[in-house]
């Protein structure tokens, strides 16, 4: 906690600029390939094609293409995209929709932006990138406990019992499953199957500290305004950190320093990104972070951004040394995790442009593949285009291919959850953990 605090303040200041810089012309250029492969995608999903299979080979070609014209990725970073990243979030998908029907599109896309984390962490740790048990039951847990947590119906009390069991549950208590909680409880036995208590300590410790964090984070709502500068940030920090130090511990079952204060810094990285990400919902909900703080202070958030531009880079220099220096493969592997970094915070600055000043905003267009006013007129037009995205996922879903034997079988866990005790509520949207207690 202390390095994060301490890189943080360290990268206070100008952001230098890194990666490249694109001109008008090549800007025309990029959001013409962006809209071309988004008119390629919705024909693709308009035609009825018997094999799912030919649907979606043709998605991810549509995407490939899109990569390498749009985003100017190169043929080893579209392989990982394809052949890595991609396959991880469609077995997932396929995966959480076999073991539960009803989990909404929402909870699916949560849990594979984790998976994603977590297995982006594998090669840079000496692992394959692919899914497993136990990342795919962390990644499922929080869908689990927000849909719990977001229902208006259930009182405050119950949300702080469910909460205390969830802990105990995680320390090792041979807990029986009330209704709501037995899908959840199958995902901590994923984690447990994988890495069993005696010998992984380090795995459940991180779980438990992920899980205080949460907990740690209400206090960002009930008493937004009232926390210091550095109460906020620590809280911050900790639930970004400690999220990613799990996925590593997943990754590995036991860290050296240099793996562990990589994973904690790219989780405050990640957290970071969120909050800037989400500025406009937290101002709604009254939630304090960094950046609503400084908007309800009458204050451009351009420092801020370049701090975590520049706090991208410090993270960027620690993966930098993990692994091996020489391989072509791992290195192509991190520049594609730093590109997204960076990609991911330009873009929200473009979306959120209301709140940073016109200089800035000019300065750090030129560092973006697209014009910031051409992502927001795309980005509410696919906000509206729901029927592509259920589409997608309906040939995602539907798409029957052979099961991965190192995944136990959905089927058979759904059964062994139901009955232990059957699922009784409906599942909510994306929300933060804990965030209605």
């Amino acid at each position: 906690m202390r390095l994060a605090l301490d890189e943080w303040t360290r990268a206070a200041g100008p952001w230098a600029g890194s990666g490249p810089v694109y001109s008008a012309r090549e800007h025309k250029q990029r959001e013409k390939a962006y809209d071309h492969a988004v008119d390629e995608v919705r024909r693709s999903c308009r035609k009825q094609v018997p094999d799912p299979r030919v649907a979606e080979e043709r998605l991810t070609q549509s995407f490939a293409r899109f990569a390498a014209e749009a985003l100017d990725l190169g043929p080893d970073a579209i392989q990982l995209l394809t052949s890595g990243f991609l396959p991880v979030g469609k077995q997932l998908a396929r995966w959480a929709h076999r073991f539960d029907p009803a989990l909404s599109h929402a909870a699916v896309t949560q849990a594979a932006r984790n998976a994603w984390t977590a297995c982006g962490m594998q090669p840079l740790f000496g692992a394959p990138l692919r899914l497993t048990p136990s990342i795919l039951g962390y990644s499922l847990l929080y869908p689990y406990t927000d849909n719990f947590l977001d229902q208006r119906i259930v009182s405050s009390a119950d949300k702080v019992r469910f909460s205390r069991r969830f802990r105990e549950r995680l320390r090792g208590q041979p807990l029986i499953a009330e209704p709501h909680e037995s899908r959840l409880w199958e995902m901590v036995r994923l984690i447990e199957e994988e890495f069993p208590r005696p010998g992984h300590g380090e795995v459940f410790d991180a779980l438990l500290a992920i899980h205080a964090a949460q907990e740690e984070s209400v206090r960002q709502l009930h008493e937004a305004g009232r926390l210091t500068e550095t109460e906020l940030l620590h809280i911050t920090c900790a639930k970004g950190g400690t999220s990613v130090l799990a996925d590593a511990c997943l990754v590995r079952g036991t860290l050296n320093s240099q793996q562990s204060e990589f994973a904690f810094l790219w989780g405050v990285l990640l957290q970071l990104g969120d909050d800037l990400q989400d500025i406009r919902e937290d101002l709604e909900l009254g939630s304090d972070t960094l950046f609503t703080r400084a908007v309800r202070a009458g204050q451009p958030i351009d420092a801020l951004a370049e701090q975590l531009l520049n706090f991208a880079n410090v993270v960027g220099a620690r993966m930098d040394a993990l692994g091996d220096a020489e391989s072509p493969s791992l290195n192509h592997h991190k520049d594609l995790l730093r590109m997204s970094w960076r990609s991911l915070i330009l873009m929200t600055i473009g979306d959120a442009h209301t709140r940073f000043s016109p200089q800035f905003l000019a300065r750090m267009e030129p560092y973006s593949p697209f014009r910031f006013a051409f992502l927001r007129r795309r980005r509410e037009k696919l906000a509206g285009d729901h029927g592509v995205f259920e589409r997608i996922f309906e040939l995602v879903l539907n798409r029957d291919e052979p099961h991965d034997n190192r995944l136990p079988l959905p089927q058979e866990r759904r059964t062994a959850a139901q009955i232990r005790q059957p699922l009784n509520f409906p599942v909510a949207a994306d929300q933060t953990s804990f965030s209605s207690m």
